[in-house]
């Protein structure tokens, strides 16, 4: 049998879970919010301190107009009820602009930069500057690549030179983001930089560092060396570095692209000239490898840097 005191506590506590939800129904957005969930009082009550926030946060992202804007305690995400039996269970939901990040981030996380400004992740053909007549042979060869890829990942890639600031980097980059959408894995690398990271890497104590990198670039599905022939170019990055780099993958089929500011001729000319003085052939070797890989383009173009 209950005992007096018992039922005088439970009368006591029933009031009080009465008088904190009355109290929370005087606003309308609560009132709205519980109303949808479609569950009985009796439960509702218990549960008030805890609804009063998600209802918060639930009206914070039904007006939210983006992630940099919202109010909630955990950026992107809503604490929110679900109703399991005679009970609810909460827990933090991602809202729509969460979910559109995730996704993109995903998408961008398949390009892997090396040494390369982490904007150019962002890159992507609704942003491509198309009122310059000169880019359109390059668009369309680029789109027409991913068409192409999609059932032959054997494909050629681009070399692309033109003046600075022509965005030539950019347009192969918004390729790669195309392509990343379908998992597929690329990388970019900043190539003057990149010879340096490597020769440091190679002179540190973590040796698998080197071979870290060198090889994910060398085995990397689609890649691209970016401003070639602005090297310092030694034996060392032209012989052992690059000319194997470019062997592999054109053994492999594995498409390369290359951005420059050096047409073919002249980027030989770059190539043959180390501290052992005029190396012509050595020179001329890297350049039989870059015909064999790409196909040939120039972009001469508005200086979209200014």
């Amino acid at each position: 049998m209950q005992k007096v005191s018992d039922k005088m506590k439970k009368n006591n506590l029933d009031n009080l879970l009465d008088e904190a939800y009355d109290e929370a129904l005087q606003n309308d957005k609560f009132k709205e919010f519980v109303c949808k969930l479609k569950v009985k009082r009796e439960i509702l009550r218990k549960y008030t301190s805890i609804l009063e926030e998600s209802s918060i946060e639930y009206h914070n992202c039904k007006n939210c107009p983006g992630l940099i804007a919202c109010q909630n305690k955990i950026t992107g995400y809503a604490k929110l009820p679900k109703v399991n039996g005679d009970s609810l269970e909460f827990s933090y939901k991602p809202c729509k602009y969460k979910k559109k990040y995730d996704k993109e981030e995903k998408i961008h996380n398949n390009t892997k930069l090396f040494n390369v400004p982490k904007e150019i992740k962002e890159a992507s053909f609704k942003m491509v500057y198309k009122t310059d007549k000169n880019r359109y042979q390059t668009i369309l060869w680029l789109t027409d690549f991913i068409k192409k890829y999609k059932t032959d990942v054997h494909q050629k890639g681009l070399y692309l030179c033109g003046n600075f600031g022509s965005g030539k980097t950019y347009l192969i980059a918004a390729t790669f983001n195309e392509l990343g959408k379908d998992g597929i894995k690329s990388a970019i690398v900043f190539w003057p930089e990149f010879l340096n990271s490597l020769k440091a890497s190679f002179n540190s104590e973590v040796k698998s560092e080197f071979k870290d990198k060198y090889n994910y670039v060398k085995k990397v599905p689609l890649l691209l060396i970016d401003d070639l022939g602005a090297e310092s170019v030694t034996p060392w990055s032209r012989d052992e570095i690059l000319c194997p780099l470019l062997q592999y993958r054109m053994d492999e089929k594995l498409p390369t692209f290359f951005t420059s500011n050096l047409n073919l001729e002249t980027l030989e000319n770059h190539l043959a000239i180390t501290s052992k003085g005029d190396e012509i052939i050595k020179a001329g070797r890297i350049i039989s490898r870059i015909r064999q890989l790409t196909e040939y383009q120039e972009l001469i173009s508005k200086n979209l840097r200014k």
